[in-house]
């Protein structure tokens, strides 16, 4: 199996198997790579229907120089805990920020994200977030703003009264109460236009349906994820936090 990065010609045969509608999978079994490869280069140059042979290549270059010339910045990084591949991390990390990126998560808030995720700890201070990605502290700031607002993280005070912005199982099902909040919005102001554009007009209409979709979808959401977090995650003895249904009324 070939190693190294992809060559331009194996991007081009990426852009042609994208072309065709063929599963990752399938197309790195032609280039004899991980489906994993094929992944992380088409999600972090456009996604599927996006992806250009010619910019991946030149932006897969650009990359690679700076790089380099970030090296010497961290000369003495420590070696991954586990015995783990420090490289293969690395590049597990790169992988899952741009498919966090690519659902919609805003570069920086991804980059935060996946950072906590992938700690053994599941929690970081800011300045080791800093430290960690080599940004500044209000990218940080900004970023666990914006994820604390979406349910995604959450912050404690640690012994020395720094806060620690933790991600943990509760974390996915905190985020998606958060998203069933806003869609119940979404639906309770769909439900208000009915009655202002009049109940027998075209858009009014098209409102009613609106709100009874997303109606629908959220409340089978909302079941399935107390339904999961049950199942999977609460420990006997304990009744986790906001564990009730999310009312679309």
């Amino acid at each position: 199996m070939p190693g190294g990065r992809l060559t331009q010609q194996e991007r081009q045969e990426i852009a042609v198997g994208l072309a065709d509608g063929l599963a990752y999978a399938e197309i790195a079994r032609r280039l004899e790579r991980p489906t994993s490869t094929i992944t992380r280069e088409v999600m972090r140059n456009g996604g599927p229907t996006a992806y250009r042979a010619d910019l991946a290549h030149r932006a897969t270059e650009h990359r690679a120089h700076r790089r380099r010339q970030a090296a010497p910045r961290d000369p003495k990084r420590a070696p991954e805990a586990h015995g783990r591949d420090a490289e293969a991390v690395r590049e597990y990390e790169e992988l899952f920020t741009t498919v966090l990126i690519g659902s919609g998560m805003p570069k920086m808030m991804s980059r935060v994200m996946a950072c906590l995720t992938l700690t053994d700890s599941g929690s970081l201070t800011a300045s080791e977030l800093v430290e960690r990605l080599q940004v500044s502290p209000p990218s940080i700031s900004k970023a666990i703003a914006y994820l604390e607002s979406q349910g995604f993280v959450r912050r404690e005070r640690d012994e020395r009264r720094r806060d620690r912005y933790i991600v943990d199982d509760d974390i996915w099902y905190q985020s998606m109460m958060a998203s069933a909040r806003s869609t119940a919005h979404v639906v309770e102001i769909a439900r208000q236009g009915v009655g202002v554009l009049g109940p027998d007009t075209a858009a009014a209409a098209r409102l009613k349906n609106v709100a009874r979709f997303l109606d629908f979808v959220n409340e089978s959401l909302v079941r399935a994820a107390n339904q999961a977090r049950e199942v999977l995650y609460t420990k006997a003895g304990t009744t986790p936090d906001n564990s009730g249904p999310v009312s679309t009324e």
